[in-house]
């Protein structure tokens, strides 16, 4: 993972790095499909279920984000948040097999006024491997934006454990 702000309005942002022994499509479908999606998207602990999946631009993607092992669900209760949230992004950009984007609501944190978070996915295929650069905007504060890259860690984590062969 690696964090730099870029020039001119100064955004920080969050960079991931993997390389899979996988193809692109299969890449692809974790990205743009229901099945996909749920099986890997959220960090550990959480679960998901999709709602609605729409992988074009200006497409929606709606899902609950659920927490599920005891340690997430004293956090989350800890921190007066529900034990399941309805979350939602909106692609921006699909370049099948190369490239997508997306808007993600930050709607779902107490006390702080929603808005979105910019993601863009990029995939290059080398041989039997693909390799996939993730980079988002940081959040509101270094606090949350810890947070976020420590739950996309975890989520790629997912990725490497599918991977593995």
């Amino acid at each position: 993972m690696t964090t730099t702000t870029t020039e001119p309005q100064k955004r920080s942002t969050v960079t991931f790095e993997r390389t899979y022994p996988a193809t692109l499509d299969e890449v692809w479908e974790l990205w743009t499909t229901k099945d996909g999606f749920e099986s890997w998207w959220g960090p550990e602990g959480f679960s998901v279920k999709v709602h609605e999946l729409d992988a074009r631009p200006e497409g929606l993607l709606r899902y609950d984000m659920i927490a599920t092992a005891p340690e997430q669900i004293a956090f989350m209760k800890q921190a007066g948040m529900p034990l399941s949230s309805p979350s939602s992004l909106t692609y921006t950009e699909l370049t099948p097999k190369r490239r997508l984007s997306y808007r993600h609501a930050v709607d779902f944190i107490p006390g702080v006024t929603p808005y979105s978070v910019a993601t863009v996915v990029e995939l290059q295929a080398n041989g039997g491997t693909v390799r996939m650069t993730v980079t988002s905007d940081a959040m509101h504060s270094e606090e949350w934006t810890k947070r976020a890259s420590m739950g996309m860690q975890s989520q790629l984590t997912k990725l490497d454990k599918r991977f593995q062969r």
